[in-house]
């Protein structure tokens, strides 16, 4: 192919238990997906379908080591997610069809810059300078689906140092993943190298640089990382 500038290397995650990688496309984001998050946001969890927002596929990010807390914020958020991963996909799917579309699943972070969201909000704008900035989507390796002990109930965690800020059930969500994706297929067609971020349990709260993050789904992944210092843009 005759380039006129130099093709960007394509966004990858990790396999667990492996040196392969799983090759990304797209992120999409599902909002309010746990009925107690949705009230804690203010909002009536039994009268809303899912919607999504999105980040670019070089948002994931390894939650290991440090990740640098994002310029343009006083207000950085932390959200745990079961993350799934398709291998397959098509336009207008089953809940059945669906399921047998992903190749794995692991935990995650949707970081949001709150302050930046709350102003979209307030003027009626997109979220995307609060959810697809740089680094936003910090994710454990990939487990795939061979290995992965449910996707419909488990334990979700995340602590930040050491206490305990979000616990929830991944039986609690609104809409369970299969019948998540089919809804997405609908408007779009999906396809391998999706990603998926499923909603998050109640408990969201800030962090600051310095901070400890662990986060786990109970049998499936883990993960842990430092808050750095202020990134420069």
């Amino acid at each position: 192919m005759n380039y006129v500038i130099p093709a960007p290397i394509r966004p990858a995650i990790a396999v667990a238990e492996t040196d392969a990688r799983f090759p990304l496309r797209r992120i999409f984001c599902v909002g309010r997906n746990y009925a107690a998050h949705a009230r804690e946001m203010g909002r009536d969890p039994e009268r809303e379908p899912p919607f999504f927002f999105t980040k670019p596929a070089d948002a994931a990010v390894p939650a290991t080591g440090v990740i640098a807390y994002p310029p343009d914020t006083s207000d950085l958020h932390h959200e745990v997610e079961l993350v799934v991963a398709l291998g397959a996909g098509g336009t207008d799917l089953s809940p059945e069809a669906a399921r047998g579309c992903i190749w794995g699943a692991t935990v995650g972070i949707d970081l949001t810059r709150r302050d930046r969201q709350q102003e979209a909000k307030d003027a009626r704008r997109p979220w995307d300078w609060g959810k697809a900035f740089d680094a936003s989507a910090p994710l454990a390796p990939l487990v795939p689906m061979a290995r992965v002990p449910s996707l419909a109930q488990g334990a979700i965690r995340l602590s930040v140092n050491g206490e305990l800020r979000q616990a929830g059930d991944l039986s609690e969500m609104i809409w369970p993943v299969a019948e998540t994706i089919a809804f997405l297929s609908r408007s779009m067609t999906v396809a391998a190298g999706d990603l998926i971020l499923t909603g998050t349990p109640a408990g969201v709260g800030p962090l600051v640089p310095g901070d400890r993050v662990e986060a786990d789904i109970e049998g499936l992944a883990a993960l842990s990382y430092t808050v750095g210092p202020r990134a420069t843009p």
